[in-house]
């Protein structure tokens, strides 16, 4: 007797389903990566948002910095990825604050496109919790901010909180992208971002695509001294 071999009959129950499977993925292969196309040109589409860099200006004897929360000195910027062309929205567009008479300088000195950092290029508000907040005139999808707080002196400002909303005062649909307010002292919730060292380079933000006409950043002062000061904010955002 003959030993048992399976015949091409024999094989079709078990092999042939395996073969049509096959088959089938070959088939479905082109389309899925045909189907992918969209989100590649999508990635290709984006790019990295780059600050400008104003040259940095030192003065004076630095003070010591001492926070729970502070980042370490020379961190890189993140990465923050927005579409090709989007651009600085912010620009000369309206500032209010909480403090209406500021102490230095005009609040359109945080929109006025210059990052120096000496007197006449800043404003500096009041001490205690203080916001500055920018009219976007229209509701945006924001991907990063550019925060210059001052930066002829090595410091770090204390309980800043950056939110997004569509309502001028804030009381609803209020978005927060950025929070070192460890403690929750400024009431805003209890924020675990760091807190970091001011330079000429400043602070790149993630918006994480947020939507929103008004932006809002608070701070409560700094390792230096009581004030709250802006240079500069820019807002990376398209309509």
């Amino acid at each position: 007797m003959k030993p048992w071999s399976p015949s091409a009959s024999s094989k079709s129950p078990l092999l042939n389903t395996k073969s049509n499977l096959l088959t089938m993925i070959k088939k479905l292969l082109p389309l899925t990566a045909v189907a992918a196309l969209p989100f590649v040109a999508m990635a290709a589409d984006k790019a990295p948002i780059e600050l400008e860099y104003p040259a940095p200006f030192l003065t004076g004897t630095p003070v010591p910095i001492v926070l729970p929360n502070l980042e370490s000195a020379g961190a890189p910027q993140p990465t923050v990825m927005a579409p090709a062309g989007v651009e600085n929205i912010a620009y000369e567009k309206e500032v209010t604050s909480s403090d209406d008479f500021p102490i230095i300088g005009e609040l359109e000195l945080v929109t006025d496109g210059d990052k120096e950092s000496e007197e006449g290029y800043f404003v500096e508000l009041a001490q205690g919790p203080q916001w500055v907040q920018i009219d976007l005139e229209k509701e945006a999808t924001v991907y990063g901010i550019g925060l210059w707080h001052f930066h002829t002196q090595k410091r770090a400002y204390v309980d800043v909180v950056i939110q997004f909303s569509n309502d001028e005062s804030f009381e609803s649909g209020v978005t927060t992208v950025y929070n070192n307010d460890h403690d929750n002292s400024l009431g805003k919730g209890k924020g675990t971002d760091l807190a970091y060292i001011e330079t000429n380079k400043g602070k790149l933000i993630p918006a994480k695509e947020t939507k929103g006409r008004y932006v809002r950043l608070y701070s409560d002062g700094n390792t230096s001294n009581e004030m709250n000061h802006y240079v500069e904010v820019e807002v990376f955002g398209a309509y």
